[in-house]
């Protein structure tokens, strides 16, 4: 069966703008930032050219405007691998491909109906070409998908999602693909900001909440998110299906009424989760089940739709430069200044205390030498 990530880190890389460094800047971006793990949403040959000799793992995207056609045309679809996936391998290092984004749970049922067709056959498609074994299938949720979230063990799927969700299931469990979930914290305290305290959204310290039924204790929102998706999964009959996380984020700025949208939360979300996954621990509910997440986004993205806070979930500016420091380098030097310091910074400083103490320790013992 194949596995699309290593270890617990990795970022998405999306491209709706105008003014990004080229995909080879990228390439020496993300190896400075040693971030090996890479989702696309689309196969740009470009970035497939670029990755080509890095060791960086990609995943690349099918898009949704070509689900229906894929669904309804094995040929297709087996063009399409042949295409984007096929001929980049083994130079581009390409395992995974996730088809559409966010389909269940959307307004578009034909679609939703059509997303388990396009997964069969692009799956078919990477067996006849016998790169099954090392290209993973999946397909990303939003947690629209989902009833009843709150607390994390009353969850399933909604009624109108669950009979299009159970088969696309058994079909990933058969071939071993995990669950894959898009969790924002922003955008359940941006909605709910009057029932969500910030800092549980942040990781920062705070009262948490008790899961009665399960008698689990939550002290951050995601790890509730999660959590909720394996309950919801359970319940479908699907217990010891994976979850891992597609998208998550914080963004930088964002309209009037998206007000925790600053650098400053966007930078302690996103410093506080590089903590967490550097844990290598799971949630309260999978314990034992490491969490991994790709982070949203790579670069800010001048011209995505929506609201401002679209436009500006990346780690990086436009430019190349830091939006906020969370311990990696840019392009270029940046202006964004932040209290977060970087792990080797942390280490450093903690080492420089402790110096530090023994240092004065011998001054005071050497004055009183002195005075003797």
């Amino acid at each position: 069966m194949a596995r699309a990530f290593t270890g617990t880190y990795g970022i998405n890389y999306g491209r709706i703008a105008d003014n990004i460094p080229s995909p080879d800047e990228v390439v020496t971006l993300l190896r400075a930032a040693k971030i090996k793990n890479v989702r696309i949403y689309n196969a740009e040959q470009s970035v497939l050219k670029a990755f080509k000799g890095t060791g960086l793992e990609l995943v690349v995207g099918l898009p949704n405007e070509f689900v229906k056609e894929m669904s309804a045309n094995a040929d297709h679809a087996l063009t399409w691998v042949k295409d984007n996936v096929m001929a980049f391998l083994p130079d581009t290092n390409i395992v995974g491909i996730a088809v559409g984004n966010e389909v269940l749970g959307g307004s578009d049922y034909d679609l939703a109906v059509a997303l388990l067709g396009a997964v069969k056959n692009i799956h078919n498609a990477t067996k006849k070409l016998g790169i099954d074994d090392s290209v993973q299938i999946t397909t990303a949720h939003s947690q629209a998908v989902f009833a009843n979230s709150f607390p994390p063990s009353s969850c399933i799927f909604k009624d109108g999602v669950a009979q299009l969700m159970k088969p696309l299931l058994e079909f990933f469990s058969q071939i071993g693909s995990p669950f894959c979930l898009n969790a924002y914290p922003f955008l359940a305290y941006t909605y709910n900001p009057d029932k969500i305290d910030i800092n549980y959204a942040l990781f920062q310290k705070n009262e948490g909440i008790d899961d009665e039924k399960t008698d689990l204790h939550y002290d951050n929102l995601l790890d509730a998110q999660i959590d909720a998706a394996y309950v919801a999964l359970e319940n479908a009959g699907f217990k010891n299906m994976e979850v891992i996380i597609t998208e998550t984020g914080w963004a930088s700025h964002g309209d009037q009424n998206e007000p925790a949208a600053t650098p400053k939360n966007a930078g302690m979300y996103n410093y506080n989760l590089r903590k967490r996954l550097a844990q290598r621990k799971g949630t309260p509910l999978r314990p034992k089940r490491k969490l991994k997440a790709y982070i949203f986004a790579l670069f800010n993205e001048n011209s995505k739709p929506g609201a401002l806070s679209e436009k500006n979930y990346g780690l990086f500016k436009a430019d190349g430069s830091i939006s906020y420091d969370i311990g990696f380098q840019g392009l270029k030097s940046s202006s964004a200044s932040s209290s977060f310091l970087s792990f080797k910074e942390f280490r450093a400083q903690t080492l420089l205390g402790s110096h530090l103490s023994i240092f004065a320790v011998s001054a005071s013992v050497l004055l009183l030498l002195l005075r003797l």
